[in-house]
């Protein structure tokens, strides 16, 4: 727990600095497009704050005698490609999503390399044939680990919304690394927890500062690594649960690519105005799209909330099944399919009345 709360501490007073520096580093001053939801220019490179933090939080574990210290520092060595890939779309702009992907996925081969962070199963009749080849099962875990962390990308829209999610996730991730005696997994988890609380002050409501490419890319491929490794190393963790507990942001990423290409006919990678975090913001909260400043700082806030709702459907029973993959299962479609109704009750303007925001 001391690394815990001194990588929030770290980050906390980072987060900061790098909000009192804004004028020497970028700041995302394009306040036009169909994902930008904020009213004044922002700096977007909070990430630089969350990597320092987990590696200030990783000393100090080691200078406790933790067990697996060295374990750490490989973790964040394997992260490395994937921060740096969008910490440099977030200072130049000109880094595409493919190229962001490729350093993503350099850091899952990586850990694979580093951590033996393979998917060796996940507990479905057929596909765990498949995985006990090891070219398939490589193969698997790169593209798995990639998608996460752009999943965790895609979400980040508003203010604490991909920041909050995450929490909850690596949350649940460490309960169950503990309850199995992964101490690694568990004590890695609560080192990024602390760095992204201290991050979530500045970030909600006020919107001080982003997380940026290079944020959500290293805390979506620390969650996904962890996952994998938890997997890996714990037969008695069903391979479902990671999976439920990233339901959201990972059925956001395929519902978004099934509806861009097979309804609408555009690439997937071009950014559009509805994914399902963007039709709550525009359509549930009842402020004017031309609000002052501070009206649309809130009603941006206000967006996350519904989301952690959300993803809170999915967070809870995978802890509390964990180990029972046919419950992980079921409650996988159910998500799915209260995620599909949800989304075309509110872009029909059905939303139901409790969810809607008057002034």
């Amino acid at each position: 727990m001391n690394g815990f709360f001194f990588s929030f501490l770290v980050s906390l007073i980072g987060t900061a600095l790098v909000i009192k520096s804004a004028g020497l580093h970028a700041a995302d001053t394009d306040l036009s497009g169909p994902q930008k939801f904020h009213s004044h220019p922002v700096p977007r490179i909070g990430g630089v704050a969350l990597l320092v933090a987990i590696m200030a939080g990783a000393g100090l574990t080691q200078f406790s005698r933790s067990t697996e210290p060295a374990a750490l520092w490989w973790l964040l060595l394997c992260a490395l490609p994937a921060f740096a890939g969008g910490l440099a779309e977030d200072l130049t702009k000109r880094v595409s999503p493919t190229r962001r992907l490729i350093c993503t996925a350099v850091s899952a081969a990586l850990g694979i390399w580093l951590l033996d962070g393979v998917i060796y199963r996940v507990d479905l009749p057929g596909i765990d044939y498949l995985l006990t080849f090891l070219p398939v099962a490589m193969v698997a875990t790169v593209f798995t680990v990639v998608g996460i962390a752009n999943a965790v990308n895609i979400i980040d829209g508003f203010n604490g919304l991909a920041s909050m999610c995450v929490m909850m996730m690596l949350a649940a991730l460490a309960y169950v690394g503990f309850q199995v005696g992964d101490t690694f997994v568990g004590t890695a988890a609560l080192l990024t927890i602390g760095a992204v609380l201290g991050f979530f002050v500045w970030n909600f409501p006020a919107g001080l500062i982003f997380l940026g490419d290079g944020g959500a890319y290293l805390l979506g491929f620390l969650f996904a690594e962890l996952s994998v490794l938890l997997i890996a190393r714990n037969s008695a963790v069903s391979g479902l649960f990671p999976v439920l507990l990233c339901a959201y942001p990972m059925f956001e990423t395929v519902f978004s690519i099934y509806r861009k290409k097979y309804l609408r006919g555009m690439s997937p990678g071009i950014p559009d105005g509805i994914h399902l975090h963007m039709l709550i913001y525009k359509r549930l909260m009842r402020w004017t799209l031309n609000g002052n400043g501070r009206q649309k700082t809130t009603r941006n806030s206000m967006t996350s909330p519904y989301l952690w709702i959300l993803c809170m459907f999915s967070v809870i029973p995978a802890v509390l099944y964990w180990n029972n993959t046919l419950a992980l299962g079921g409650f996988c479609l159910l998500f799915m399919v209260s995620y599909v109704l949800l989304y075309w009750s509110i872009v029909r303007f059905k939303a139901p009345k409790w969810l809607v925001v008057r002034r």
